[in-house]
């Protein structure tokens, strides 16, 4: 473990109000607020994948990004110092556990950002919630974390399953792609993706004929590849992440498999993935993301400031645990506390700008902006290394995230 201080229109209204009550009714159950910092210091937790195969999409990238939005915050908050703590969860949940318990319960640890793999971000937002602690989640994908788990404590910054899984198969089939085959990790995540997609395929007029299901981090994907080619639908749906992700990629490329005029769909693929793959593999897939970093001048100015620091450009979770943090520092400024069950209500009721993108928190921790589908840009089409996306549609927020009314968090009442 690390450590380094650092200066650095009716029924919506009514889940809407319910979800504000049971926000107050968390407030008072703390007792009378105290406008004051706990330890006086604001600390700040970074739990991810220091050194597994999630470490290019997190690692130390994350924990620099955060360390950014501190020092853009002046180092300090509401008087007091900022500091950071950083640690490796190596994508166990026992782990995961283990260093929050330490660091809520010895070490003064107010919020906790980062969080990648679901399994992970479920377990530390069930111990924030226990702890009254904040959890900002940049990492874990699922779904569930505002739906049946939600939280009054967490925000969930990540772009979700639903949202990666409705968002990129509702644009694809509306744009043409009317027949699929997944390809799906066999755990929950790939599970939660392939459902949700197949939804928006079938509702978008399109079918799903087919798919196989593959262990985590497997090696050899020949034979789901013959079978996704020998299927003939025009979109192979890749329901899975990180290495993963990247073989299927890679060996699609040795099958002459989008040569051949089949597309690969990526639901959760971030630009460390192109960069390493390179575009004469990746080039043709399609991507949905919130953020990509020559999507606009806001997110052009920090993947600059972060490129000079690392000399790579940020992925949508280290830009998540930026906007995450800022946001959350805002929030501790509006009430000179670091009291929890306060903060989380004042971040729901701040407006959010994630990178030029207005965006907003609602009642059940999601955070809503909107995303834009890509397309992996051949070779020839790329000026230079890291510009690999053209853009092919933005996603509006209202139209791929889950109406909260649906997703099943116990804090909305109906």
């Amino acid at each position: 473990m690390r450590r380094t201080s650092i200066r650095s229109a009716g029924a919506a209204a009514l889940i809407a109000a319910a979800m504000a009550a049971v926000i107050a009714a968390v407030m008072a159950a703390s007792g009378p607020a105290r406008a004051q910092i706990s330890d006086d210091a604001v600390r700040i937790g970074v739990l991810n994948d220091l050194s597994g195969q999630f470490a290019d999409i997190g690692g130390k990238g994350a924990v620099l990004a955060v360390q950014m939005a501190a020092d853009d915050f002046g180092g300090t908050v509401a008087g007091k110092r900022i500091e950071i703590v950083s640690a490796d969860h190596q994508n166990k949940p026992d782990v995961a556990g283990a260093i929050l318990r330490q660091w809520f319960d010895r070490e003064g640890v107010d919020a906790v950002t980062g969080l990648p793999t679901s399994s992970v971000a479920l377990a530390a937002q069930e111990i924030a919630r226990d702890k009254k602690k904040t959890a900002l989640i940049a990492g874990g994908a699922t779904s569930d974390l505002t739906g049946k788990a939600c939280s009054p404590y967490s925000i969930h910054w990540a772009d979700d399953t639903y949202a990666l899984a409705n968002g990129t198969a509702r644009a694809v089939t509306r744009a043409g792609g009317k027949t699929w085959f997944f390809l799906t990790a066999d755990y929950a995540f790939g599970h939660a993706m392939e459902r949700d997609a197949s939804t928006a395929i079938r509702d978008g007029g399109g079918k799903v004929l087919g798919g196989v299901r593959h262990p985590f981090a497997a090696s050899d994907f020949s034979s789901f590849l013959l079978q996704a080619q020998a299927s003939r639908a025009q979109v192979i749906g890749l329901a899975n992440v990180g290495g993963d992700t990247g073989n299927a990629i890679k060996q699609a490329a040795e099958f002459g498999i989008v040569d051949s005029g089949q597309k690969l769909a990526g639901f959760l693929v971030f630009i460390s993935d192109i960069h390493a793959l390179g575009l004469k593999l990746a080039k043709g897939l399609l991507v949905s993301t919130g953020f990509y970093w020559d999507q606009n001048d806001a997110s052009r100015a920090f993947a600059r400031r972060f490129f000079e620091k690392t000399g790579r450009m940020p992925t949508k979770e280290q830009a998540s645990g930026y906007a995450a943090v800022t946001h959350y520092l805002k929030a501790v400024a509006a009430n000179g506390t670091d009291d929890a069950a306060r903060v989380n209500a004042q971040m729901r009721q701040l407006p959010v700008d994630y990178f030029g993108h207005s965006g907003s928190i609602r009642p059940d921790g999601r955070v809503l902006y909107d995303l834009t589908l890509y397309e992996v840009k051949a070779p020839e089409e790329s000026k230079g290394p890291w510009d690999y996306y053209k853009p092919l549609a933005t996603l509006p927020a209202a139209e791929v995230f889950r109406p909260m009314s649906e997703g099943g968090c116990p804090l909305v009442k109906p």
